[in-house]
């Protein structure tokens, strides 16, 4: 939603052309177990699992460009052609060391020994691991990749990720595995010429921003390259910024202009899991409110660039006081108005009014809940306008000018929405446009 929210702000107020990829990481350990659990082949199961994500993308209006699949043929093509002109970065070498799961990563000795040999994610005990793999030597652009984030040539948001990236680097980028012996990790990409090898997941997910724009073989690739933003959990930040970066600097090509770290979603102050029962089911909230009102909630109160956190009655709260009370009764309290004299309005032309500074520039530093909140504050305002000049007892020239100032306040209020809530924005637009008289049903009937 994040992603999609930016994509939609560029679209509208800068006039981009974009290219705007989701996807799904279907190889690796994790998916093979899951897969072997549920008694289906991996490729069933992640069948199975991309078809939940695609009506999930749909349900929430998120509109991207493309999707990819790590398990497509045109991202195997670019992983191999990938592999190829790494090789003289590539060399074979004995691995030993703690590895995860349910991450798909491994750990340092000194990160085991921190977390006592649980993974603090998963709460699962770390594997030891000793096998012969490929390595991919990283440390050769170590100093590179460094020198480009602490100087923001690869900027990381916020800046509190960017320095605990370095401080978890702060020895330097290390070589990394990137390849597990095949009788272990069976589900995934072969190493090309080496069939007792499969690529380890990053090395096989990382390439997908490549895979998607058809790098090397369509040409257009390069107008979608280097990327604006890539937006990540703050938890694969250094696979991100730290092995990725490394990679295409290997390749000669350019680094992402920045990395979009969000935080995690807690519920009651916890992190959500399925033994203590606070998972959020996204389907039930959907059914129930309806995408822009999950969108509003999880765009507005939890923040971009910070943790946040969920409960049901939160949710509900947000829903029928402000969604409902201040922003429904709104429209409907200007629609009743204008629908008193449709045809008078409608010939007064509604202008691009330009938002506020805050507004933009909060989203130029992706604090979207703050872009959010300043245009709840214009809702506010003109909710307290109409109720101070009250319009319903003005006539003639007045009632013209007050209620043609009220309309296209709106007006702007709903293009202000437009990255957040499409549906509602466009709903609003439609309506104040409308020359016929609307009876509209309420824009979110209180639950």
């Amino acid at each position: 939603m994040i992603a999609d929210a930016i994509a939609r702000y560029q679209r509208l107020f800068n006039h981009r052309t974009l290219r705007f990829s989701i996807g799904n990481d279907e190889h690796g350990t994790k998916i093979a177990r899951n897969a072997k659990k549920q008694g289906l082949e991996p490729q069933v199961y992640v069948d199975n699992n991309v078809a939940y994500f695609y009506q999930l993308a749909q349900d929430l209006n998120i509109g991207y460009t493309d999707y990819i699949r790590t398990t497509q043929a045109r991202h195997e093509k670019t992983v191999q052609y990938i592999w190829q002109k790494l090789l003289p970065y590539i060399y074979k070498g004995n691995y030993q060391g703690w590895y995860c799961a349910g991450c798909e990563a491994f750990v340092t000795e000194r990160e085991y020994q921190q977390h006592a040999g649980i993974c603090p994610d998963h709460q699962s005990p770390y594997e030891k691991i000793s096998e012969e793999n490929y390595y991919f030597k990283a440390s050769n652009f170590s100093d590179k990749v460094l020198e480009l984030v602490n100087n923001d040539t690869l900027k990381i948001v916020p800046q509190s990720r960017k320095k605990e990236f370095l401080a978890l680097v702060k020895d330097g980028i290390p070589d990394v595995s990137i390849s597990r012996p095949t009788k272990t990790l069976s589900w995934g990409i072969r190493v090309p010429d080496d069939a007792s090898q499969t690529l380890y997941v990053w090395m096989d997910a990382l390439p997908n921003y490549l895979s998607v724009l058809g790098y090397p073989t369509n040409s257009s690739w390069q107008n979608f390259w280097p990327a604006d933003v890539q937006v990540m959990g703050k938890d694969i930040v250094r696979f991100q910024a730290g092995l990725w970066p490394a990679i295409l600097l290997a390749l000669g090509l350019k680094l992402p202009d920045k990395l979009l770290v969000h935080g995690i979603i807690r519920s009651h102050g916890q992190k959500m899991s399925k033994s203590i029962g606070n998972v959020v089911d996204p389907e039930e909230l959907l059914k129930t409110f309806g995408s822009d009102a999950f969108r509003y909630y999880f765009l507005r109160h939890i923040p971009t660039l910070e943790d946040g956190d969920f409960t049901q009655e939160k949710f509900q709260r947000a829903y029928n006081h402000e969604l409902s009370n201040e922003l429904g009764n709104l429209v409907s309290r200007i629609n009743g108005l204008l629908n008193k004299d449709r045809a008078a309005f409608i010939r007064q032309p509604l202008k691009e009014e330009p938002l506020g500074p805050d507004y933009h520039q909060a989203f130029a530093h992706f604090e979207l809940n703050l872009a959010f909140d300043q245009v709840w504050h214009d809702i506010q305002a003109l909710n307290a306008q109409i109720t101070k000049s009250q319009p319903w007892k003005l006539t003639g020239a007045d009632y013209a000018k007050t209620l043609g100032d009220i309309r296209q306040k709106l007006y702007t209020i709903a293009r202000g929405l437009e990255p957040f809530l499409p549906k509602t924005a466009q709903s609003i637009k439609t309506n104040l446009t409308s020359d016929k008289v609307v009876e509209l049903a309420p824009l979110f009937p209180k639950i």
